[in-house]
């Protein structure tokens, strides 16, 4: 399940483009299954399955204009486990080529619909 949403940017390229951070509970949780919608000027991601508010952000006049346009929106989703992913505390360089190892993130990429209420 998730646990919680974090919207960290909305931009618009040739359709709004909003960058997502989804902190699941479990590395084996697979339940994210995002509906978005428009309020006013209120950009909101719900969740299809249970209808919960998972977040929210405040959209300008050319961003809620682009979205009107073309009544989807992409979105760029992190994934994240609490427990797998934070800080790194010790940083172990590859020797083959300098640099040092990173943690495993999954991302994901996905036009959407977007409802307007």
């Amino acid at each position: 399940m998730v646990d919680t949403v974090e919207i960290s940017k909305v931009n618009v390229k040739d359709t709004l483009v909003v960058d997502v951070s989804v902190w699941m509970n479990h590395p084996d949780d697979w339940e994210f299954r995002p509906s978005l919608s428009v309020s006013d000027n209120q950009f909101t991601i719900s969740d299809i399955s249970s209808g919960k508010h998972l977040a929210s952000v405040e959209l300008s006049d050319e961003q809620m204009e682009t979205l009107q346009r073309d009544r989807v929106a992409e979105l760029k989703v992190k994934f994240q486990v609490h427990g797998m992913h934070g800080k790194l505390q010790t940083i172990n360089p590859i020797i083959a080529d300098g640099k040092a190892k990173k943690l495993a993130t999954a991302s994901w990429k996905t036009t959407q619909p977007v409802n307007f209420d």
